[in-house]
């Protein structure tokens, strides 16, 4: 199996795993915080990236490890915030959005 598709893989089991646990496990802390719908906004935009990687897996790897990186810093940033309150990584975000338009960018480029 293609490097690439395993780690859509990952990252789309990831996903689902930190949807789930924002639901039940960080249920207090997300309410406590004010931040269930940052959580919520952080899983949608990786979920949406993983499932898109299955795809530009087969036809251009390159954009999987574009989108693994835009998750890792736009969700993984929302991710923290949520967490931690820690309002400042919002500014961090973006540079993750940019990553995801980057990939999506090539996928008009390159992809067939």
């Amino acid at each position: 199996m293609q490097l690439a598709t395993q780690v859509a893989g990952v990252m789309g089991l990831l996903g689902v795993a930190l949807g789930a646990f924002g639901a039940h496990g960080l249920k207090n802390i997300l309410a406590a915080n004010d931040t269930a719908a940052i959580w919520q906004t952080a899983v949608l935009y990786h979920l949406v990236h993983a499932v898109a990687s299955l795809w530009a897996a087969g036809r251009a790897p390159m954009i999987v490890w574009i989108w693994t990186a835009g998750i890792l810093v736009f969700s993984g940033s929302l991710y923290i915030l949520a967490i931690t309150n820690m309002r400042w990584l919002g500014a961090i975000t973006p540079i993750g959005g940019l990553l995801f338009l980057a990939g999506w960018i090539l996928v008009v480029v390159k992809a067939p």
